[in-house]
């Protein structure tokens, strides 16, 4: 019988952990990060055994066909039977763990309840490896291993209502009894306990996250809308359109998340001088480094500049983390049916790599399906290839492609918008990953002025400038000239300015080009 699940959320409490209990702790550590590694070794000798039989081959041939059909079922069964011929389950490397790691030495210092969960850590990773979902799993290297939870309440790591204890230590909680968020998942149940080792300023800090069963605590403030919302996203920017609330804006990602990059630049230049020195033996004349087998040695000031280096990164991804998280509760506040295109961030990386590092903008929707499933929200995300949001339009149907430098959507029709506000609201009127035109069409006239308000804002940057596609006084890096059906503008600091009314729409406006991302 399947074992029945129900919703869990995490609630992290700091430890105060004495130098005594850290030195055991991170001895701990190192020694699961082995056992991983030796089961994760195991999985992947079964697995490759099992695809070298000819069974695995002639499995491989069967025709898939629908879920539930007799092709799929005989599929399954197939390859069912090779995981169990072949001991490839997750119980089997259970039980190989418990018996070859227990034994050793290892097994001094790991109880079996957490052996056992490393060595379904290491199965489920080559599972989704055997799937094709994910890429071969690595080894990990010292000081990788940053944390070990149990199966259960009753055994391993526990939680004792205010401390954590695990085989001899007994680590107490910081509790703050002011802290709602903490309140409510200490008066809900336990499923298990989980510890997490993170390094705050070159330090070792000690958290301990309950996972506990039920929803998350949400504040008064961040209540559920009701209706539809649209978004459009993009490397760096996020158009949200809400015709329920009568709510729509254009603005960057993380916004007030400073920028680093000199920063963090100016002491990567500084690690390379110091490795440089500490290792001259290893590069060439030209300050290229050799080729072949090397040493290389570090100077404490090379480690103190490391520690720095991490420090930056670590907090530049905590402070965009909470923006992401601020951002969601405020589009949560909207609607409760979320509407977008489902997008490749694989495929931004590659072409806008350092500004989706920076804004994670894949980031923020694995934030928002979280949340909106505890919400019992929908996040509906469609097909880009039969949608084109970026490039129909309603009003006469006309499909056009654009450049990216496009940033209006100007038709003759007589539609005017901006491009990624206009995506945005064509898609609150999708409707099984098809636009449907005659709710567009309908909905535009009250659209029209809430999506020309929203792209006459602008939202600059903390200390940089304004996005030529929000509104005035926006500067464009782009000089050459555009060409459309109706007046373009060629400028420097070119405006797209909101028609007046009094005149054939989109006579005033001029197209502006979106910057480099």
């Amino acid at each position: 019988m399947p074992r029945s699940k129900t919703p869990s959320f995490i609630t992290e409490i700091p430890l105060r952990v004495s130098p005594a209990d850290e030195h055991t702790l991170l001895t701990r550590l190192e020694v699961a990060r082995q056992a991983y590694n030796a089961c994760l070794s195991e999985a992947l000798r079964r697995l490759e055994l099992m695809r070298q039989s000819k069974a695995y081959q002639a499995a491989c041939k069967l025709p898939k066909g629908e879920k539930g059909s007799e092709a799929a079922k005989l599929r399954t069964k197939a390859f069912r039977d090779l995981n169990i011929k072949f001991n490839f389950r997750e119980y089997d490397l259970q039980s190989w763990a418990t018996k070859h790691i227990r034994r050793q030495w290892l097994g001094k210092h790991l109880d079996s309840a957490t052996t056992e969960k490393l060595a379904t850590r290491a199965f489920q990773a080559t599972q989704q490896y055997a799937f094709g979902k994910y890429g071969r799993p690595r080894f990990k290297g010292v000081n990788q291993m940053d944390s070990l939870e149990s199966k259960g309440t009753d055994c391993g790591i526990r939680w004792c209502g205010d401390r954590v204890e695990w085989t001899g230590l007994a680590l107490p909680a910081i509790i703050d009894p002011d802290d709602q968020v903490i309140q409510h998942g200490l008066s809900s149940r336990v499923k298990y306990v989980r510890l997490v080792r993170r390094k705050l300023g070159g330090r070792n800090r000690f958290y301990t996250q309950l996972i506990c069963e039920g929803t998350p605590y949400r504040k008064p403030k961040n209540f559920i809308g009701k209706g539809i919302v649209g978004l459009d996203l993009g490397p760096s920017t996020i158009a949200v359109v809400a015709p329920e609330t009568k709510t729509a804006f254009l603005e960057t990602f993380c916004s007030e998340l400073e920028s680093k990059q000199k920063a963090i630049r100016r002491v990567q230049r500084k690690l390379d001088r110091q490795q440089w020195a500490n290792n001259p033996d290893n590069y060439n004349a030209n300050g290229t480094v050799k080729k072949g087998p090397k040493t290389w040695r570090k100077s404490g000031c090379q480690r103190k500049t490391q520690v720095k280096l991490s420090e930056i990164y670590r907090r530049q991804a905590a402070h965009r983390k909470s923006l992401h998280g601020q951002l969601v509760n405020r589009i949560l506040r909207l609607g409760n049916v979320f509407r977008l295109e489902k997008l490749s961030y694989y495929a931004f990386q590659r072409r806008y790599g350092r500004s989706i590092g920076f804004r994670a903008p894949g980031t923020f929707v694995s934030f928002l399906r979280r949340k909106a499933a505890s919400a019992d929200a929908l996040v509906d995300e469609f097909s880009a290839r039969t949608t084109r949001l970026s490039q129909i339009c309603h009003g006469c149907g006309s499909i056009e492609p654009k450049p990216l430098s496009l940033r209006w959507h100007i038709c003759d029709c007589g539609i005017v918008a901006q491009r990624d506000l206009y995506s945005a609201f064509l898609a609150t009127c999708v409707c099984d990953a098809r636009l449907d035109a005659g709710q567009a069409a309908k909905a535009w006239p009250g659209a029209d002025l809430l999506l020309q308000a929203a792209s006459s804002l602008s939202q600059p940057a903390r200390g940089g400038f304004r996005l030529a596609h929000f509104g005035p006084n926006g500067r464009s890096r782009s000089r050459s000239p555009v060409t459309s059906s109706v007046k373009a503008v060629e400028a420097q600091d070119a405006v797209p300015a909101v028609s007046d009314g009094q005149g054939e729409p989109g006579r005033d406006c001029q197209i502006a080009r979106r910057p480099r991302a």
